[in-house]
């Protein structure tokens, strides 16, 4: 990409992000009911990232002194981005330590997520995680779009929104996805994430953001490492449900790398695991998915 190239996905990558923080300010309807609009169209349906952070985001404004710490959350169906969302919360426990939340998005009076989101006054010590595995720094692999060069012509077009309307992250891989016509591969794969710019110090923001981008590539995964041969072409693929697991404060305009492995496939079901850690080594986070992927009659 030429530099006048950079530029522009630079400032729609900002635009992007402009785009998710006004998603992710719920307009309070009373009794926890909340309304909120979503971002850009990228996917010609409702991002499950935006409705995991929203989901997360009206949970918070319920609960004071507790930061997020897990969320479950499974998708019912999808949803128009051009539509409002309404997001129900409710309060199943406010303890010493801990508090629960059951939240409710819907459109239209149609469920489209139903979560659980739990709130914990952590202490700092003591401390352990899984170490960060080794590889190269961010800044030495190509973006996520440097990839659409490469891309087969019949995925081309898919591959250009990437860069005309990308994620509102900055986004480093070794190699293309699969997407993006990447070969067949098992193990794990990981990829870098990192807001484009500075959101402040709000630590709730930083893990409802890095909530929303925990849902990035995990259903790629599964395709990339599927036992038979997987194409957008011959397959239909989505996500079942989402866990995320917050272990440490986050700070999410730092890199973080999101290394992930399919653990199994039963049929039509699939099982991905990944471990978010920052860039000195943390494991900050850890996540797993259930996508469904099956042959087009």
């Amino acid at each position: 990409m030429s530099t006048s190239d950079d530029q522009q996905l630079h400032r729609a990558t900002l635009r992007a992000l402009d785009g998710l923080l006004a998603s992710l300010q719920p307009e309070s309807l009373g009794h926890d009911r909340f309304r909120v609009q979503s971002e850009a169209n990228r996917f010609g349906r409702v991002f499950g990232g935006q409705m995991i952070a929203q989901a997360m985001q009206a949970a918070a404004t319920t609960v004071v002194g507790k930061p997020p710490h897990s969320l479950h959350a499974y998708f019912v169906q999808s949803g128009d981005p051009d539509r409002p969302l309404d997001i129900a919360v409710e309060r199943i426990r406010d303890g010493r330590s801990m508090a629960a939340r059951r939240v409710t998005v819907d459109q239209a009076g149609q469920p489209l997520l139903i979560a659980m989101v739990s709130f914990h006054d952590n202490p700092t010590d003591p401390v352990f995680g899984e170490p960060a595995p080794q590889g190269p720094d961010p800044e030495a692999l190509p973006r996520l779009q440097d990839w659409v060069d490469a891309t087969p012509e019949e995925l081309r077009d898919r591959a250009q929104t990437w860069i005309s309307r990308p994620p509102p992250l900055e986004m480093r891989i070794a190699e293309p996805t699969h997407f993006f016509g990447g070969s067949r591969a098992v193990g794990s794969r990981s990829h870098w994430m990192r807001l484009p710019r500075d959101v402040g110090d709000d630590p709730v923001l930083h893990s409802v953001l890095l909530a929303y981008s925990s849902d990035y590539l995990l259903l790629d995964v599964a395709a990339r490492s599927h036992p038979e041969p997987v194409s957008i072409a011959s397959a239909t693929a989505f996500t079942l449900d989402h866990s995320l697991w917050l272990h440490r404060p986050v700070r999410f305009d730092r890199w973080h790398s999101h290394t992930a492995e399919l653990v199994a496939i039963s049929g039509h079901r699939g099982l991905v695991r990944g471990a978010l850690h920052d860039i000195d080594g943390h494991l900050v986070a850890s996540t797993s998915q259930e996508v469904l992927i099956r042959e087009n009659s």
